[in-house]
């Protein structure tokens, strides 16, 4: 990965859903590092901040790329940027939401947009880097995922669903990948603190009932998923009870007791 040794050339790394929240932590953490970045999503302003932030304390170039990965042709631009950089090292594919309530109940547009954003984008962007990385023998494909990758959930069903895609994605994506220097990762966070909650979507949503030990930070999602670069994990689950929710659930005599548990947090 790219480092901060005077006169060593500095590689690229794009990230989507940059604007906030763990894209945002992304950033910070990779241009510390001394890597450039190209910046998506669609919030001019913040990305705009953003970048001027982290030139200034980092000394890197940060581009803005305003693009909503739900308009053809806003993903198409940003497929064609992911083939031009001859220098991408990561990509992340971070851009994503969340639509509470039951399948049965709730507008399908939402749901539809939940494949959109979580599995084509993710495909489309993870397809348009990987030649140029295979070529390059090096690179990085960092899907976000969840730990509601391993529930099943009738309030959030197709999101469990989409998360679960991204893990299976990335761990066959990885297995046809290897010995050509490309790493996938699929990062599955538990609660975070970001604004993913603070939608409309989740108005009713009370987070005081969530006891405070159960929420982690972007800081510490982000740094273990790049620790875990160094590894040759696929699935990464940052935090001990999160790793222990997940383990659980993949085993047939724990995950009636993981379900409870992961529920209680919601």
């Amino acid at each position: 990965m790219a480092n901060n040794k005077p006169g060593a050339k500095k590689t690229t790394a794009l990230i989507t859903g940059a604007s906030s929240g763990i894209g945002a932590e992304f950033a910070r953490q990779l241009a510390a590092r001394g890597m450039n970045l190209v910046l998506v999503a669609r919030r001019e302003e913040r990305l705009a901040a953003l970048r001027d932030e982290l030139e200034q304390k980092h000394g890197i170039r940060a581009e803005v790329l305003v693009a909503d990965l739900l308009v053809a042709q806003d993903i198409e631009r940003v497929e064609r940027r992911i083939a031009e950089l001859t220098d991408l090292e990561i990509l992340v594919n971070n851009a994503g939401f969340g639509v509470l309530g039951n399948f049965c109940e709730v507008d399908i547009q939402g749901q539809l947009d939940m494949i959109g954003i979580h599995i084509l984008a993710t495909v489309r962007l993870a397809r348009a880097a990987v030649a140029g990385m295979i070529a390059r023998k090096r690179g990085f494909i960092i899907n976000l995922s969840s730990v509601a990758a391993f529930l099943v959930d009738g309030e959030n069903n197709t999101y469990c669903a989409v998360k679960a895609y991204v893990n299976s994605f990335s761990e066959s994506l990885q297995h046809e990948l290897r010995g050509t220097g490309v790493k996938v990762q699929a990062l599955c966070p538990g609660l975070t603190s970001t604004e993913f909650h603070s939608t409309e979507t989740f108005a009713n949503f009370d987070k005081s009932q969530i006891p405070k030990w159960m929420w982690g930070s972007a800081e510490r999602v982000v740094a273990k998923s790049l620790k875990a670069l160094r590894g040759k994990r696929v699935i990464v689950v940052p935090g001990v009870i999160n790793a222990i929710i997940a383990r659980s659930l993949r085993r047939p005599l724990t995950r009636p007791l993981a379900l409870a548990l992961a529920r209680s947090t919601k």
